[in-house]
């Protein structure tokens, strides 16, 4: 994977990634700027599968020159994914099953593609998040001991 334009920061605390997606995204040219310059915010963002497609919701984008955004700009509309048949037919079945979800891990550039990573995750209790704190913090004590 590419370096990463955009992350989910607290996908990987809130929830314990079971398999990962490399997806496309239908974008517009503006919303492409907007992405490239950190125009966007990934909070609060889900993917929703349905027959023959997958849309990312709540995937907010502001707008590269907001003066000059047009009529039908819409920070968070639906944007469809592109993935194979074959793989949205497999997260059909996996999102029916209790307990998952599939959410937006990063965003990147690829070649001149811009890419987005999901992931099957299922939701974290308290107490596994109590341990992803603790085993956080014990890295960085390690860290500034050793140097």
């Amino acid at each position: 994977m590419a370096q990463p334009i955009l992350e989910n920061k607290k996908a990987h605390f809130d929830y314990q990634i079971l398999e990962t997606f490399e997806a496309g995204i239908s974008l517009t040219g503006q919303e492409v700027k907007s992405i490239m310059t950190g125009k966007a915010n990934m909070a609060g963002a889900f993917v929703l599968v349905r027959p023959r497609s997958a849309e990312l919701i709540n995937f907010q984008i502001q707008p590269y020159q907001p003066l000059n955004k047009g009529a039908n700009f819409k920070e968070d509309r639906p944007r469809k994914l592109l993935l194979h048949k074959d793989q949205i037919n497999y997260l059909m079945g996996k999102a029916k099953e209790g307990g998952l979800a599939i959410i937006p891990l990063t965003i990147y550039k690829k070649k001149s593609k811009i890419k987005l990573a999901i992931g099957l995750a299922r939701h974290k209790n308290k107490r596994d998040k109590r341990e992803t704190i603790k085993k956080r913090e014990t890295q960085r004590e390690i860290k500034r001991v050793t140097g």
